[in-house]
Order: C-alpha cells, then sequence, then structure tokens
C-alpha cells in the first residue's frame, strides 16, 4: 500500500501494519451497522418497540466507531476502504445469517453470538496494536467498552 506520508515515531512498515488491522476492525464495524439494522427492520413478538428503538443508537455509535477508524486510518497516511465490497473482502469472521421475519428472541441471540465474535476481534486486534501503536489500540479499547455495554444491554433482555 502507497501511504501518503508516516506519522512521527511510526515508519511506513509498523503503519502499514497498524492500517490492515485498523481496515479489518473498520470493515467489521460497517458491517455490524447493517447487521444491526437489518435486524431493526426484521424483528417481531413481544418486546418489539424495546429492542427496535434499542437498536438505533446503536446503530449510530458504530457508525461513529467506523468513523473513527477510517480516520485513524487517513490520520497514519492511509486511505481507508469503506465500500461494501470492501467490507466483504476484509471479512474474516462469520457471516450474520439470520434473515426474514423472526422473532426478538432469535435476533437478539443471533446478535449477541455476532458481538462476542466482533468484541473478540476488536481484543484480538487491540492486543496487536498495543505492540504497535497505543494511540490506535486506545481507540479500538474505547469502542470495545461501548460494544460489551451494547452486549449487555441484549443479554439482559433475555433474562
Amino acid at each position: 500500500m502507497a501511504l501518503l506520508y508516516t506519522n512521527p515515531g511510526l515508519d511506513e512498515e509498523t503503519s502499514e501494519k497498524i492500517i490492515t488491522i485498523l481496515q479489518n476492525r473498520l470493515s467489521n464495524e460497517q458491517e455490524a451497522a447493517l447487521v444491526l439494522k437489518h435486524a431493526h427492520w426484521n424483528l417481531v413478538g413481544p418486546n418489539f418497540i424495546a429492542v427496535h428503538e434499542m437498536l438505533d443508537p446503536e446503530v449510530d455509535s458504530v457508525l461513529n466507531q467506523a468513523d473513527e477508524t477510517a480516520e485513524r486510518i487517513s490520520q497514519l497516511g492511509g486511505s481507508p476502504m469503506g465500500r461494501a465490497d470492501d467490507v466483504v473482502a476484509n471479512r474474516n469472521w462469520d457471516k450474520f445469517e439470520l434473515t426474514g421475519r423472526k422473532s426478538v428472541e432469535e435476533y437478539l441471540k443471533a446478535l449477541i453470538a455476532y458481538y462476542e465474535q466482533f468484541i473478540a476481534a476488536d481484543r484480538e486486534a487491540i492486543k496487536q496494536l498495543d505492540e504497535l501503536d497505543v494511540i490506535s489500540s486506545n481507540i479500538i479499547q474505547d469502542h470495545v467498552q461501548d460494544l460489551e455495554k451494547f452486549l449487555w444491554f441484549m443479554r439482559a433482555h433475555l433474562a
């Protein structure tokens, strides 16, 4: 990848490694927003309105995370890739399989499984970024804190 520049204290090779990790997280964040909207439009049954209304702020949250991640890539001299085919090309996590009108419970269970994998991947990225760039690591750490809070919300609906 061709970088426009490197930041002080980071060489090109290190910057490229950081950007690769962040691009993967960006793609997962973008997909998460789409998955959440899909569930928002398709869930039905008891607790519909509570969960329906709970999902929209989380869509905004993960889109804000994606924006922050993309901006960090740009700050490092890279070019964030945000097209739908980029999301698919960067996917190394399980595809969200639930489709159509399904119960709130089914969607929450599927979203919980998706979020568990999403958070685990962020935690792995943090481990890698800790060695490369504490600034980028801190960004993903903040994202995990928000994701885990929403995971707690979803789990609470099923208790």
